[in-house]
């Protein structure tokens, strides 16, 4: 999800000029009390979007060790170790590269999807409870934070009512998208911080306007540059969450300015020259502190320069905007085949709701911010279905609106498909606005706008997620065995060897608290052709021989040559021992091959190790 437009930014002084012609201010004591009511009700506002996501992702309850999200559970095992990883920061054991994987190259956090600033917030939640805590905790609150966020934005700076903020907000933090996005993508649902950045650039934009406030004359160079203060530090902190959704909610704030300027050139000719300069003064200081970071990102040690998936492959179908998704009410798991996997169900809005929120767009009428919004939501919808128009599963000759991205730096990463999951707070801001002033019209409008909003909503409501039973951690490292064989620190190479595809033992390390690295592992790296960017590493000759035998269940010949090589590889790894545990597939197969390549191994509790 991504962002909305500023709203009108003469919004706040005609409440205020409303509040001047009621009469005198009420006294203290009823204001406090007009506020305690005000607060309590939102607060049962958030806490209904919290049950809801608790409800959505109940499967993982009441045991996260031993649940997973059936759907995506390789992603999740990944993010339990980046969990893991940033815990470490309260041992005062943290950087951006990580050597605790990959072993010895390390792992470049700020190249990978490792939402620090999430890991670092939850630290505690980890040591104390466990990486797979803190994952089934954000998969929730990520949801229920991103609604509740996008409510309070709508009720204070669009002023509208309760209601209808909740509509639109319900929209923006359990959309389609959304919902998708849980299943182990959570630097893409973390966009609780967008609706922030939303309301510093509308203050900016309402202080940067001479007539934005009647009680002052010329532009308000405080709020200016408190605003720009707070945009770059809060910018900054999304970075380190997730980067991905500050390009989308930047692409798509600068779409909304640009149409919105258009359609009220009055406020763009005064506002603009404070609102560029407070908009450099915060791309300056967030630059500062983000220099260092975006280089080692870009240019440091095991980073890479650009993204590492096809925009030709990951692009929405056509077909998938009037679908319905399968993980809502009313959809069809025959939909699945319209996208390339269960977490990018980002378009599927059905053609209930499209059909609702455009008519709600044309019933509002030429408002400069529903102008703003409806614009973009066409262009971010444009832009999703990549460089060639793909309709039901067949790929056109027609070229698509991202063709004008490809090539360019940085930007040619991004997953077209994803662009879709920024019409979803678009779409729920028309939605708000057009409930509220149902709301306050007389006529059968009052009922007939939230019914037809309500029937377009009904099939897209999301059903809880999908989860299933995992295999339980060996006591070798449940038990705190491994000490026995791996210093803190030191590696441990555990048999058959982590990938992208089976990156279960990344488990034990994530259980440990990232105590131990690993050699190899599922992370993205600089290990394709010329160094672009690819997802892992590849195999050591010992790596591949073991990992043929977990999968076949044949031994190879293994002689001199073989046990040689595994030695090398043992001190590639810089390896401290190497360990096979009674539930790896083929386990005899591969005791008969590991005692063969570094001779009689030790028992301890369920597993095989060998002090290499």
């Amino acid at each position: 999800m991504t962002s909305t437009a500023p709203p009108t930014p003469d919004a706040a002084p005609e409440a205020e000029a409303e509040q001047a012609a009621a009469g005198p201010a009420p006294s203290r004591s009823v204001r406090w009390r007009a506020a305690a009511r005000r607060h309590r009700a939102d607060a049962l506002v958030g806490l209904g979007f919290l049950l809801f996501a608790a409800w959505l992702t109940h499967g993982l309850w009441p045991n996260p060790n031993g649940r997973v999200l059936a759907l995506n559970p390789e992603d999740q095992t990944l993010y339990e170790w980046f969990l893991a990883v940033d815990a470490r920061v309260l041992f005062g054991d943290f950087g951006l590269l990580s050597r605790l994987l990959n072993a010895p190259d390390g792992v470049n956090l700020m190249a990978n999807t490792t939402v620090i600033a999430l890991g670092v917030l939850f630290a505690p939640v980890t040591l104390l409870a466990g990486a797979p805590v803190t994952f089934a905790l954000l998969a929730g609150l990520n949801l229920a934070g991103t609604a509740l966020a996008w409510y309070l934005l709508f009720r204070r700076t669009l002023r509208v009512g309760r209601a209808a903020a909740a509509v639109g907000a319900g929209v923006c933090g359990f959309g389609p998208g959304m919902v998708a996005q849980t299943n182990s993508h959570l630097h893409m649902t973390a966009q609780w911080l967008v609706p922030v950045i939303v309301w510093l650039v509308v203050r900016l934009l309402r202080a940067a306007d001479p007539q934005g406030r009647p009680d002052r004359a010329g532009l308000d160079g405080r709020r200016v540059v408190t605003s720009a203060l707070g945009l770059a530090a809060v910018v900054t902190l999304q970075v380190f969450i997730g980067e991905e959704v500050l390009f989308l909610a930047a692409l798509t704030l600068l779409v909304m300015a640009i149409a919105y300027a258009l359609v009220d050139r009055d406020l763009a000719r005064r506002a603009l020259p404070g609102f560029a300069a407070g908009l450099l003064l915060a791309a300056g200081l967030s630059g500062l502190v983000l220099a260092y970071p975006l280089w080692f990102q870009f240019a440091g040690p095991q980073g890479v320069a650009d993204g590492m998936f096809s925009p030709h492959y990951f692009s929405a179908d056509l077909s998938s905007w009037w679908t319905v998704s399968p993980l809502s009410l009313g959809g069809d798991d025959a939909a699945a085949g319209l996208t390339t996997g269960p977490a990018e169900y980002n378009a599927f809005l059905g053609p209930a709701l499209l059909l609702v929120a455009t008519g709600c767009a044309l019933w509002l009428g030429r408002r400069p911010l529903v102008v703003a919004c409806f614009v973009a939501a066409l262009v971010m919808g444009a832009l999703s279905l990549g460089p060639d128009v793909v309709l039901a599963g067949e790929r056109s000759h027609l070229p698509g609106p991202y063709t004008l991205l490809l090539g360019l730096p940085v930007v040619d990463g991004a997953l077209p498909m994803r662009f879709a999951l920024a019409v979803l707070p678009l779409i729920g801001t028309l939605l708000a606005l057009a409930v509220h002033r149902a709301a306050t019209r007389p006529g059968p409008q009052r009922w007939i706008v939230p019914a037809a909003v309500a029937v377009a909503l009904l099939p897209v409501v999301p059903a809880p997620l999908p989860t299933a039973d995992r295999p339980p951690l060996p006591e070798f490292i449940t038990a705190g065995h491994w000490r026995q064989c791996v210093p803190p620190g030191g590696v441990l190479v555990p048999v058959p060897l982590p990938t992208p595809k089976e990156p279960w033992p990344m488990r034990w390390a994530a259980a440990a608290d990232a105590g131990f690295a690993l050699p190899e592992g599922f992370f993205i790296g600089p290990y394709g052709r010329d160094g672009t960017a690819a997802m892992g590493t590849y195999k050591q000759p010992t790596s591949a021989l073991l990992a043929d035998v977990a999968k076949r269940g044949e031994l190879p010949e293994i002689g001199p040559e073989q046990r040689a090589r595994a030695a090398r590889d043992a001190d590639f790894w810089n390896a401290s021992c190497v360990a096979l545990t009674d539930d790896a597939p083929h386990a005899d197969r591969l005791l008969v091959a590991l005692q063969q390549l570094y001779g009689p191994g030790t028992r301890i509790a369920d597993a095989w190790i060998w002090r290499v």
